[in-house]
């Protein structure tokens, strides 16, 4: 592929089999316009996102790839992105997908870092505060506010992590070996101690892993952390944030991270009055604490009706708005925000942290 390149980047290329190339290119490219910008020329398109680029060139048989980011984490990005969306595409096909130049096959993975616990406690009767602590953690304090936790599938023995695949994305430990995988907000970060602090809700049931380690994290045990992830929130003037207790550490650190000066109003739905918490701030802030009182999570329209209820500032400069709750007052939220309001993408994030009646990676259980 001719393109022109950066000689300090980091690359990797690919060239897939595919009985359609040119039809897979054009679906990479309405797929990536939602996470980046995209240039097209004939058989050839470059796609941008925020860790890199992505080069297509489609021949007659296959699509040639390459991945270029600025250090090992955003090309293993990169490279994980294209083949996530590439691979789930042609899933019919099951194509090979072989990157060959940096990061390679069986190393270990660059956003990945081993760490022990320091310590574990309840801020509220509902929410637990971990503290890990790691080396070479700089990585983690932009490109997103969460991580997934990696917990050992049996507490006490050395754990497999995963390294990086042929493919770009991680190669798993086999069976009972594979780590279970849940994903948490950075609640604080310092670098110069190596200590990492994430608060953890505290759920009820027998499938529940994630609150099940917090609960009995002791100091030292081993777990893994992955990311950073889920994008940072930009410089405005005016902020509303809304969200569920699942979302109350992504909220707090965000306003623990304004400056003097900007505003915030804020809408936290939680079990009841015990699980407020200080939200310490040098922005002008206006919290509304809404109480579900028995009502279980998931089944109420408090944000909705809350946010619904705002009136967007029109004496500001830039408004920017984030949201994380279930997956369907999600959907309600996306809606409003970005049809009734009209609100452009660059200034809003609404996303779901969980799904009601299930539990997983991406579910949000704690």
């Amino acid at each position: 592929m001719e393109h022109p390149t950066t000689s300090h980047l980091l690359r990797a290329e690919a060239r897939v089999p595919l009985s359609g190339p040119h039809h897979m290119m054009d679906k990479l490219c309405e797929t990536f316009t939602e996470f980046g910008t995209v240039e097209r020329s004939g058989r050839s398109a470059r796609l941008e996102i925020a860790y890199g680029s992505i080069f297509l060139e489609a021949g007659e048989t296959s699509l040639d790839l390459r991945a270029e980011g600025s250090d090992p984490t955003c090309l293993a990005y990169v490279k994980m992105s294209v083949a996530e969306h590439l691979l789930n595409l042609a899933s019919d096909e099951k194509p090979p997908l072989v990157w060959s130049g940096d990061g390679a096959a069986g190393s270990p993975l660059p956003y990945f870092r081993e760490m022990r616990v320091v310590s574990a406690c309840n801020v509220t009767p509902r929410m637990r505060r971990v503290m890990l602590r790691g080396s070479d953690l700089a990585r983690f304090t932009t490109g997103g506010l969460h991580v997934r936790l990696l917990i050992p599938p049996r507490r006490g023995a050395h754990p497999q992590w995963p390294v990086t695949g042929e493919d770009g994305r991680p190669a798993w430990p086999k069976g009972n070996e594979r780590p279970i995988i849940r994903i948490y907000t950075i609640r604080e970060i310092d670098v110069e101690r190596g200590e990492i602090t994430i608060d953890i809700v505290l759920h009820e049931g027998d499938d529940t892993p994630g609150s099940t380690w917090a609960r009995e994290a002791s100091e030292g045990d081993v777990v893994g952390v992955m990311g950073p992830g889920g994008g940072d929130v930009p410089a405005a003037d005016w902020y509303l944030l809304a969200g569920d207790e699942t979302a109350l550490p992504a909220i707090a650190r965000i306003l623990a991270s304004l400056p003097a000066g900007c505003r915030a109003t804020v809408i936290l739905e939680i079990p009841d009055e015990s699980e407020r918490q200080p939200l310490p701030s040098a922005a002008e802030l206006d919290v509304r604490w809404l109480y579900r009182n028995g009502a279980p999570a998931g089944t109420t329209s408090l944000i909705e009706d809350a946010v619904r209820g705002i009136q967007l500032p029109a004496d500001v400069g830039r408004r920017f708005i984030w949201a994380g709750c279930e997956q369907k007052s999600c959907r309600c939220l996306r809606k409003l925000v970005r049809k009734e309001w009209s609100v452009p993408a660059s200034d809003h994030l609404v996303v779901a942290y969980w799904r009601a009646g299930c539990a997983g990676e991406t579910s949000g259980e704690a």
